[in-house]
C-alpha cells in the first residue's frame, strides 16, 4: 500500500466502524511524514443534504376543528393560511390521534403513537408499554435523521413530549428537543402555557420571558420572532445548508389569549350561536368542495345516555338564557381572535422567507394536532384548570369576567357547543378518537418549487404518521434500518408526495389506520370505518360491552349513517383488524378513567419518594411534576428567615392566580394565600406586626374531609415561631395547580402571581431567607419546626 492509499484509508476512518482498528494496524509499520500538507489529507466531510433539497416548515396548531378556518369555509379569518392554500393544496381527509402529545409524537417519528409510548398526554402516561411516555431508541426522530443528512433543525413552541419527571432543571435531558435531534429549541415543554406569562425553555434550560404583557408581550409574537432569528442566524453562517423548522404555537389550546384589537374584530360574529354555525358552515364547506354535496350534519350530543360524559354535554343554543348566549358568543370571539392573531405572526415568518428568497423551495405543512377542544365544559370556563380538577364552572363567575376574557385575568376556554360547531360536520370533538370530530383536521401543503397544482383540493385519506414519510420522500432520504446501533421499527406512515400531482379524488396510498385514546377506539380501512361507542374519561370500563358502529366513509364523509346491521361481516372484519393493530402497536390495556384520576396517579419518578422537602432561594422554579405534592393531603410549610426593618416579599409560592398558594410578607405582616382554582375571594390568613430578627414563619393545613367535588376541606393555621397567629377553614385542590408550568418558587413568584395582593414576582428583600421546608408527613407542626430550623441552620 503506497502513501497515497494510506492517506485515503485514514481519511475514511471517521466514517468507518473499523477506523480505530485500521489506525492501530498502521501504527508502527508505516511512518507518516508530518510535513504532508493538510490539503493532501482533506477535512472531515460532514454529510450533505441532497442537491436542491428544500427547507421544511411544519406549522402545528393545537385544538382546531376543520370547520374553524377560512380555507375550509369557517368564520375565522386566516389570511396567511388563505395565501398558502391559494398557492398550494388543501387536504380534506387528513387525520390525527385526537390528542396532542400522541399526535406530536407521530410528527417526530412517523410511527404510531402507542409505539412511541404516547397513548396519552405526557401527564397521563402510566408505565404500560404503549403509555410509557418515552420514545424508544427504535423510533429515530425526523430531527435525528435530518441532522445526519445535512440539515439544520429547529423546534419552536410547544413540546409536550418530555416525560413529566424530566420537566425540571435537574431531570434527564435525554428526551428534551436537543437530544431528539434538534439543534435549537425555544418554547415550552408542557401541554399548555399562559400566553401572557409563559413557562419558557431555551435549548436545555429554563428562561423568563424577554419582556412583559405591559410591554407588548404575547407568546405567539415571541415565537415568530425567535423563528425568524434562528433561520436568519443559520443563513448567515451556513447559507448552503437547508433547514427543518417545527413551529408549534400555544394557539389554539386554552387558555385563549389574544390582543383585544383582534378579539374585537369578531364582535357579533358568533351571536347566531353554535347550532346555526353548524348549518352555515356545512353549506360553505359543500360550496368549496371540502365535503360532498350530500354530506349529512350529525346530531349534537350523539352519545347514548348510558355512555355519555356529562362534562362533554352541549346545551342546545335555544335553551340558553340571554346572559349565556352573550357569554358564549364572546368566548368564541376570543378564540377566533387568538387564532387569527397567531396566523398573523406566522405571516411574518412567511414574509421573511419570501423577502429572503427562501419561500419557493420551502415545503410548508400548515395543520392542527386534533379536533376542537371540549375541555371548557357545557358552560365555558374562565379557568380551564377546573376541568382537570373535576370542578364545575360557575356561570356568575364567568359572566363577571366577560369584559376581560382573553386577557391576563383569565385562563379561558369556550363551551362544548363551539367544540362541536368547529368540528362540523362530524360527531364530537377532541379526545373522541373513534369519530372524525376528534381526528379530522385542517392541512394545507405549500411548495411552489415542487407542487404544480395551485389552489386545489385533495381528498386522499391520510394521517399524522404520514408527515415524516412525506418529508423524507421529498428530500430523497430513507429512514435508516439501523440508527446509532439500534434496529429501527419501520415507518407506520406512507408518503403523501404522490398526492401533490394526483387527481383530487384519486385513490389513497394509505390502507389502514387504527385509533385509540382515553378508552375510545376506532379503525379506518379501505374507505370503511368502525367506531366503538364509548366516551372518554368516564370510568365506565366494560369495554367488552361496547357497541360498534360502521360507516362507509368514502360515501358518507360525516360518518352519519350506521351500516352495522346491513354489513355485519364488514363490521367484524374491521373489529378484527382493530385488535390486530392493537396487538402490533402496544395499544392495550384501555384506560377511560377521569382526567383528574389520570393526571394524579402515581408514576415512576427518578427521585425516591419522601415526605420532607427543603428548598433554597436563588433556585429556578421547580416544576409541579417533581415538586412536593401537597394536593389532597395535609401539609406544613416553614420558612427560616432573618428579618430587617421593612422586610417584604415572597417566601414561598407555587402555582398562579388560577390555582396556587403563597407565603409572603407585606406591610410588615405574614400572609398565606390559597387561591383555590382562581375562585374569588382569595383565602387569606394574616398575622400581626412582625419584629426584626430570626423567625420561623409558616403555615399548616390539616385535611379533615372532602367536599362535593373531591376538594380537600380542613383548617389552616398560620404560625410565627411557635405561636398560631391566624387560623380558619380552608379548601384546597386535589388536582394540579396547572396542567404545566408555574413551578414552586422560594424568594420570588415566577410568571403569573398567585395572589392579587402583589405583582412583579415580589422578590424577598430586607433580610435573609435561609430556606423553606415543606412536610407532608403526619408529624406535628411544632416538632417539624425544630427539625426544619436545625436542617436549614446546617446548610
Amino acid at each position: 500500500m503506497d502513501s497515497v492509499e494510506v492517506r485515503r484509508a485514514l481519511m475514511r476512518r471517521n466514517a468507518n466502524e473499523g477506523g480505530v482498528k485500521m489506525a492501530a494496524e498502521f501504527n508502527g509499520t508505516i511512518k507518516l511524514d508530518v510535513r504532508d500538507s493538510v490539503a493532501d489529507w482533506g477535512p472531515y466531510e460532514r454529510p450533505k443534504a441532497p442537491e436542491g433539497a428544500p427547507n421544511v416548515l411544519v406549522i402545528l396548531y393545537d385544538d382546531t376543528g376543520m370547520a374553524s378556518w377560512s380555507p375550509y369555509g369557517g368564520r375565522i379569518n386566516m389570511p396567511t393560511l388563505d395565501r398558502l392554500a391559494a398557492n398550494g393544496l388543501t387536504y380534506t381527509q387528513w387525520h390525527t390521534t385526537a390528542l396532542c402529545s400522541p399526535t406530536r409524537s407521530t410528527f417526530l417519528t412517523g410511527r404510531n403513537h402507542h409505539v412511541n409510548g404516547m397513548g396519552n398526554i405526557m401527564e397521563g402516561t402510566n408505565g404500560f408499554p404503549g403509555l410509557s411516555g418515552h420514545i424508544p431508541e427504535s423510533c429515530a426522530t425526523i430531527g435525528q435523521v435530518l441532522q445526519k443528512n445535512g440539515y439544520s433543525t429547529f423546534w419552536v413552541g410547544k413540546n409536550h413530549n418530555v416525560p413529566e419527571e424530566d420537566v425540571s432543571t435537574g431531570g434527564s435531558k435525554e428526551q428534551w428537543p436537543l437530544a431528539m435531534g434538534f439543534d435549537r429549541f425555544y418554547g415550552f415543554l408542557g401541554g399548555e402555557t399562559n400566553n401572557w406569562y409563559p413557562d419558557l425553555a431555551e435549548d436545555n434550560h429554563f428562561i423568563e420571558p424577554p419582556y412583559t404583557p405591559e410591554e407588548g408581550y404575547h407568546l405567539s409574537k415571541d415565537l415568530a420572532d425567535q423563528t425568524i432569528r434562528l433561520i436568519r442566524d443559520q443563513n448567515a453562517s451556513n447559507p448552503s445548508k437547508p433547514w427543518y423548522t417545527w413551529f408549534c404555537p400555544g394557539a389554539n389550546h386554552a387558555p385563549h389569549h389574544a390582543p383585544k384589537e383582534y378579539i374585537d374584530r369578531y364582535k357579533g360574529a358568533f351571536d347566531d350561536g353554535y347550532d346555526a354555525y353548524r348549518e352555515w358552515v356545512l353549506a360553505r364547506m359543500v360550496e368549496r368542495g371540502i365535503v360532498p354535496a350530500d354530506t349529512a350534519l350529525t346530531p349534537i350530543n350523539p352519545m347514548p345516555e348510558d355512555q355519555a360524559n356529562a362534562a362533554d354535554y352541549v346545551k342546545p343554543w335555544d335553551t340558553l338564557s340571554d346572559d349565556e348566549k352573550r357569554l358564549f358568543a364572546r368566548m368564541a370571539e376570543v378564540f377566533a381572535g387568538f387564532s387569527e392573531y397567531t396566523d398573523a405572526q406566522i405571516g411574518r415568518i412567511i414574509d421573511y422567507l419570501e423577502d429572503s428568497g427562501q419561500l419557493d423551495n420551502t415545503l410548508i405543512f400548515y395543520c392542527a394536532d386534533n379536533g376542537a377542544s371540549g375541555e371548557g365544559s357545557p358552560d365555558g370556563s374562565v379557568n380551564e384548570n377546573k376541568f382537570f380538577n373535576g370542578f364545575p364552572d360557575d356561570l356568575k363567575e364567568n359572566l363577571d369576567k366577560i369584559g376581560v376574557l382573553g386577557g391576563p385575568e383569565t385562563y379561558n376556554h369556550y363551551p362544548t357547543g363551539w367544540a362541536t360547531a368547529f368540528s362540523t360536520p362530524f360527531q364530537m370533538f377532541k379526545r373522541y378518537s373513534q369519530f372524525s370530530g376528534g381526528t379530522c383536521d385542517p392541512m394545507v401543503i405549500h411548495w411552489p418549487a415542487g407542487i404544480k397544482a395551485k389552489g386545489e383540493i385533495r381528498h386522499q385519506y391520510h394521517h399524522s404518521t404520514d408527515i415524516v414519510a412525506t418529508v423524507l420522500d421529498v428530500i430523497g432520504v430513507e429512514m435508516p434500518s439501523v440508527f446509532r446501533g439500534v434496529e429501527q421499527r419501520p415507518l407506520d406512515g406512507v408518503s403523501m408526495k404522490y398526492s401533490f400531482d394526483a387527481e383530487p379524488d384519486g385513490p389513497t396510498a394509505k390502507k389502514v389506520q387504527y385509533y385509540a385514546m382515553l378508552g375510545t377506539r376506532g379503525i379506518w380501512k379501505d374507505g370503511w370505518k368502525a367506531a366503538a361507542i364509548h366516551a372518554p374519561l368516564t370510568g365506565h370500563g366494560r369495554f367488552d360491552e361496547d357497541r360498534w358502529e360502521l360507516y362507509h366513509v368514502d360515501v358518507d364523509r360525516s360518518e352519519s349513517k350506521d351500516l352495522a346491521a346491513e354489513h355485519p361481516e364488514k363490521l367484524q372484519e374491521l373489529i378484527d383488524a382493530w385488535f390486530e393493530e392493537a396487538e402490533k402497536n402496544n395499544v392495550l390495556p384501555l384506560d377511560d378513567r377521569s382526567a383528574r384520576d389520570q393526571l394524579t396517579i402515581e408514576r415512576p419518578q427518578s427521585e425516591p419518594a419522601r415526605t420532607r422537602y427543603i428548598y433554597y432561594p436563588d433556585t429556578t422554579a421547580v416544576a409541579e411534576s417533581v415538586a412536593v405534592n401537597v394536593r389532597g393531603r395535609s401539609y406544613k410549610i416553614i420558612a427560616d428567615v432573618i428579618l430587617e426593618e421593612g422586610a417584604e416579599g415572597v417566601l414561598f409560592a407555587h402555582g398562579s392566580r388560577f390555582g396556587g398558594h403563597a407565603l409572603f410578607i407585606k406591610d410588615n405582616t405574614l400572609n398565606y394565600v390559597y387561591n383555590f382554582l382562581g375562585i374569588p375571594p382569595e383565602q387569606t390568613f394574616t398575622s400581626g406586626a412582625l419584629t426584626p430578627g430570626k423567625h420561623a414563619l409558616g403555615v399548616e393545613f390539616v385535611r379533615e374531609g372532602a367536599g362535593e367535588h373531591g376538594e380537600s376541606l380542613g383548617t389552616a393555621r398560620l404560625y410565627v415561631d411557635d405561636q398560631v397567629v391566624a387560623e380558619g377553614p380552608m379548601r384546597a385542590q386535589v388536582g394540579k395547580f396547572t396542567l404545566a408550568g408555574d413551578g414552586l418558587c422560594v424568594g420570588f413568584d415566577s410568571g403569573d402571581s398567585v395572589s392579587g395582593q402583589y405583582s412583579g414576582g415580589f422578590p424577598f428583600t430586607g433580610g435573609k431567607l435561609l430556606g423553606v421546608g415543606v412536610d407532608v408527613s403526619e408529624e406535628q407542626y411544632l416538632d417539624l419546626e425544630l427539625e426544619a430550623l436545625a436542617a436549614l441552620a446546617r446548610e
